[in-house]
């Protein structure tokens, strides 16, 4: 199950480098996930610090 940014994106950025397939780019007004390239690996929502990554249920 992919990942998506949920509106408590704070732009710090911390997701981008830790996204092994570079899912993950800067939107308006918050970052995005591209859900045909998520894998669900999670380490986004690891380092993420408002927890905004969250499962796309």
């Amino acid at each position: 199950m992919p990942h998506k940014i949920t509106d408590e994106c704070i732009l710090c950025g911390a997701c981008l480098p830790e996204c092994p397939e570079e899912a993950i780019s800067e939107g308006d007004p918050k970052y995005i996930i591209d859900p045909k390239k998520c894998t669900d690996c999670g380490n986004c929502a690891e380092v993420c610090p408002t927890d905004a990554c969250v499962p796309d249920e």
